[in-house]
């Protein structure tokens, strides 16, 4: 996809697709479990978006029936791999206001919507972000949660479920994610919950961290203005 590359090693890549966020991938030698992470495109850009990829000869998956493009009830997306394998989604909606972010690159992504965190228990994972992160819930399922707040959508399947379209079972990835945030008052909120659930973390240089069952979780205040959700009429 041709992602403006910021800093490359012997063993580490990272990108930058858009302005408030940045991708790297580290050589490990260990099983590979596929991570999934979702971009928003603006809705009267998918189409030549999806044409995009399939002319730089990035092999689209299908559905059962057939079809590449799943229309939902909301908006619509295509889902492809990179070559490790990692399970990729381009995705619009009908409801996000057009005009307020720019489309970044070739292929006109606004911000990063998903992450996938695979869970053994939906229901504690999707509970414990609730809490410290204050986000609500959506597709509320014994085996599939989405936890939201601002930009953000965590998608929480159960490690027996499958990604769908690729029927790969959703095993956690290795993987460290950065949420921006938009206060210090918000970060200390976080840091208060952590010490009553007895979960240690580490505060400095602006970032918090903290680990939750497989993962490495950092909050890092960012510039990015917090009123940017509400004008881009995210429910």
């Amino acid at each position: 996809m041709q992602f403006p590359i910021i800093f490359e090693t012997k063993d580490e890549i990272c990108f930058q697709p858009i302005e408030n966020f940045k991708i790297s991938f580290k050589e490990a030698m260990e099983p590979i479990a596929a991570a999934h992470f979702a971009f928003e495109v603006p809705l009267s850009e998918f189409e030549n978006v999806v044409n995009l990829l399939k002319s730089k000869g990035i092999q689209l998956l299908k559905w059962s029936d057939g079809r590449y493009i799943d229309n939902f009830e909301t908006g619509k997306n295509v889902y492809f791999r990179d070559g490790d394998g990692n399970l990729l989604e381009i995705i619009t909606h009908h409801y996000v206001k057009e005009g307020i972010l720019s489309p970044a690159g070739d292929f006109k992504l606004l911000y990063l919507r998903e992450i996938g965190f695979p869970a053994d228990s939906v229901k504690e994972f999707r509970e414990f972000f609730v809490d410290i992160f204050e986000l609500r819930l959506d597709k509320v399922r014994d085996d599939f949660t989405f936890a939201i707040g601002g930009t953000s959508h965590m998608v929480i399947p159960s490690k027996k479920r499958k990604w769908i379209p690729i029927e790969m079972v959703a095993l956690p990835p290795t993987m460290n994610v950065i949420f921006g945030v938009s206060s210090t008052d918000f970060v200390s909120k976080v840091s208060k919950k952590l010490t009553e659930k007895g979960v240690p973390f580490l505060r400095r240089d602006g970032h918090l961290h903290f680990n939750f069952k497989e993962y490495n979780i950092s909050l890092k205040v960012t510039s990015f203005n917090p009123e940017i959700p509400a004008l881009l009429n995210l429910p």
